[in-house]
């Protein structure tokens, strides 16, 4: 990370399933947007509150942004670090636009409410192919609710 780069990690829930892209040299990009919703505890209410929803654009390349596409899904409770960018362009009719993205470093599944099995990728010849079920997969016996995008019920910490 070159210095004056602002680093930032978040944790949230992917949107929509990753769009695996390649650009015209073949180099992979995916892109997909994590929702983090802050939650604070009512005290006077003995209740949970939920914050206003952020809603971050990400993107990643090479063999990582192959490996979030054939491992993550939509609804998938994730934890992201990456480098906070700032994109500028003009519209057609000339106005200025910017937006802010993240450029992922690197990516997992949150294992406060899941758990999940690891499969190391395979280096052949310096090559990392993706493994069939793409680097992760849901341990055997977890359930169903366990956190990877299910509806909050109130009695959850905050994030």
């Amino acid at each position: 990370m070159s210095v004056g780069e602002t680093p930032l990690t978040i944790v949230g829930n992917l949107t929509d399933d990753p769009e695996l892209r390649f650009t015209p040299s073949g180099v992979a990009m995916a892109k997909f947007s994590v929702a983090s919703t802050p939650r604070s505890y009512d005290k006077t209410s003995g209740q949970w509150q939920d914050g206003t929803a952020m809603f971050l654009r990400c993107t990643a390349w090479r063999d990582l942004a192959q490996h979030i596409a054939d491992s993550l899904t939509k609804g998938m409770r994730v934890v992201v670090t990456g480098r906070l960018r700032q994109h500028n362009w003009q519209t057609p009719e000339g106005e200025n636009r910017s937006m802010l993205a993240l450029e992922v470093d690197d990516i997992g599944p949150s294992l406060r409410f899941a758990t999940t099995t690891v499969t190391r990728v395979q280096r052949t010849n310096g090559a990392a192919p993706a493994p069939s079920n793409g680097g992760w997969s849901t341990s055997p016996g977890a359930p169903a609710t366990s956190g990877w995008g299910a509806p909050s019920t109130g009695d959850e910490p905050p994030f």
